[in-house]
């Protein structure tokens, strides 16, 4: 994890290194990575990852924003010609443009901007992850309870997994909580069309306004009561369930159904989304 010295800083946290040897070798193995692949880190730090992930992969393109630590990485990696150090802060970086995998030990505070960077664009060469992420933020994006409508939105493209619990005491200096060790693995096929991801988001904002309430209240402003009734059908529901509790399957069928039923105008719109430097594509040629 990074942070700037010198300059203005940029938008995390503190400095919090994973030295844990086993730790580091799980996180390795679990990202099975191929000679062909190009990996993205964010947050190189150290290099604790970097250098063993050069091992395996085709290209790792690591990155990192303290300027001293960019130093380091950059003597450490001249007998790797497959690493690429890139000096950047990781919210102003552009994606690579072909397919890509992304294995990290990513700043807390920045957590869900980076997951947004990487999921809220699914026509991203984006593929699969293992990363190390604050345990609350772990347990929420992979909870049965959906909250967010982002969220419902990742997981009809990706699936995300809680792998285990990582303790404090594997990082230098600890950090105030304990992480947890995720993956994410795009799906074969998705719920829901890429093209639509827009529209799908759109419904999932809509009806997570109030995570707790029930189907017919959370759509009722999409669809009329005899629909809701026939959707409810549909999902299989004899009884009222808090709409944070719908399966991805769920959440399918309830916007294929509003794309049959519902005239478009009533759609709900996506929440606006602060845009423009988290969708550049990086193009490493021009390095």
């Amino acid at each position: 994890m990074t942070r700037n010295t010198s300059g203005d800083p940029p938008n995390f946290l503190g400095q919090h290194f994973l030295h844990h040897r086993k730790i580091i070798r799980e996180i390795i193995d679990q990202a099975i990575v191929g000679d062909q692949e190009t990996v993205l880190e964010l947050g190189a730090g150290k290099g604790a990852l970097t250098f063993m992930l050069a091992q395996k992969a085709g290209k790792v393109l690591a990155v990192e924003y303290d300027a001293k630590l960019v130093e380091s990485l950059k003597q450490k990696a001249v007998p790797y010609p497959n690493i690429h150090i890139i000096h950047q802060d990781i919210l102003k970086m552009r994606l690579p443009k072909g397919k890509f995998i992304v294995v990290s030990n990513i700043p807390y505070s920045i957590t869900t901007p980076i997951m947004k960077m990487l999921l809220n664009a699914p026509s991203n060469g984006f593929q699969r992850g293992v990363m190390v992420v604050e345990k609350g933020a772990a347990k929420r994006f992979t909870s049965k309870w959906v909250k967010d409508g982002y969220v419902a939105a990742w997981r009809m493209y990706f699936d995300l997994t809680y792998v285990k619990e990582i303790s404090r005491n594997h990082f230098s200096p600890p950090p105030n909580v304990d992480s947890a060790m995720i993956t994410i693995n795009r799906k074969a096929t998705p719920m829901v069309p890429v093209k639509d991801y827009l529209a799908f988001r759109g419904l999932a904002d809509y009806a997570l306004m109030e995570p707790r309430a029930s189907i017919d209240w959370a759509l009722k402003g999409v669809f009329t009561p005899p629909q809701i009734r026939y959707l409810k059908r549909k999902l299989g529901l004899k009884q009222d369930v808090p709409v944070a509790c719908l399966s991805e399957l769920q959440w399918g069928l309830i916007f294929e159904t509003m794309k049959q039923l519902v005239p478009r105008f009533r759609w709900p719109k996506a929440k606006k989304e602060k845009r423009g430097r988290n969708e550049r594509i990086f193009d490493d040629r021009s390095r």
